[in-house]
């Protein structure tokens, strides 16, 4: 490989010179090449994130209204990737809080630009908006009175049941009662809070929800040992962060960002922080090992549905 030798008497191979050189160039005229979002971000000078207020451990307020969790760090790793590539070091974040039924509009209508919380990527939503590389993956599980006789689904015949309104667990809940004629009252709540207090209040039987929603409302409860986590898994899910259509750039500065999360250790030492330790506002700690499947995902990350 024929060498550049400096009068410093380092010698530097001309691949990499030629390497060093591109990547400069690159960084100047970057900020000139920025399209649709991104452009739109560095103009405004603003991202909008949107976040979740009770999805723990993925985003929700503390004691003092702050938004924190899982998702919130991640979303934040990625703001510092966007202030580098954008050449915007001051760049001004603002927040907005999002439900499981407008979170999509948002991101549609543009209000948002990126949502962080612990939304699902599945094909169905893939055909109205991107996601970035998987952050977690769940199963959905029962919620139940440990006194309950609820032991499985097919124990829910003649039993009502709490759901969180606009989730793919209340579209495979209703879909299963259709398919299987089951007599299944539902309730659909706005907020995971909201259908806890379904089943606290007993109105509801029993919560179907993401499993690590479930433990989380668990651990929050007043009396957590009045509550267990049981029957079969009903669906693996892929957790993600969402973007709005086509938007290339954006979602690949989303992606080298959470690659680089899962692939250095870093993203597993947050894992371990929201998922294996005590968290605000109670010091709860959920006990979620990391599942094989999540441990696949770090090791290979990617944006792939698990809805096959």
């Amino acid at each position: 490989m024929k060498t550049l030798q400096r009068k410093s008497g380092c010698v530097i191979p001309y691949r990499v010179l030629a390497l060093l050189l591109c990547g400069c160039f690159a960084l100047q005229s970057h900020a000139q090449d920025l399209t649709g979002r991104l452009a739109s971000i560095k103009a405004r000078n603003t991202i909008v994130l949107g976040y979740r207020e009770s999805s723990v451990p993925y985003s929700y307020y503390d004691n003092n209204e702050r938004v924190i969790g899982y998702s919130q760090d991640i979303a934040q790793e990625i703001v510092k990737e966007l202030k580098s590539a954008i050449n915007a070091p001051n760049l001004q974040v603002k927040m907005i809080a999002v439900n499981a039924q407008n979170r999509i509009p948002l991101i549609q209508n543009g209000t948002i630009d990126l949502e962080c919380g612990g939304t699902t990527n599945n094909k169905e939503r893939a055909q109205q908006v991107d996601f970035s590389d998987t952050i977690s993956v769940t199963e959905t599980r029962l919620l139940t009175r440990s006194n309950s006789d609820i032991h499985s689904f097919k124990d829910l015949n003649g039993k009502t049941v709490a759901v969180t309104a606009g989730t793919t667990s209340e579209r495979y809940l209703r879909s299963y009662v259709q398919q299987k004629n089951a007599d299944i009252t539902i309730i659909a709540s706005r907020d995971h809070s909201g259908s806890f207090m379904t089943l606290e209040t007993g109105r509801a039987a029993a919560f179907f929800m993401d499993a690590d929603v479930l433990a989380s409302q668990r651990a929050t409860a007043r009396n957590p040992q009045d509550y267990v986590v049981t029957g079969e898994p009903q669906t693996h899910e892929a957790i993600a962060c969402m973007l709005p259509k086509g938007e290339a750039q954006l979602k690949a500065i989303a992606d080298r960002t959470i690659a680089r999360l899962e692939t250095s250790g870093q993203g597993e030492a947050l894992y371990k922080t929201w998922f294996m330790s005590p968290i605000a506002p109670k010091g709860i700690n959920l006990n979620l090992p990391m599942s094989d499947a999540l441990k696949a995902v770090f090791q290979h990350p990617n944006d792939q549905p698990m809805d096959d």
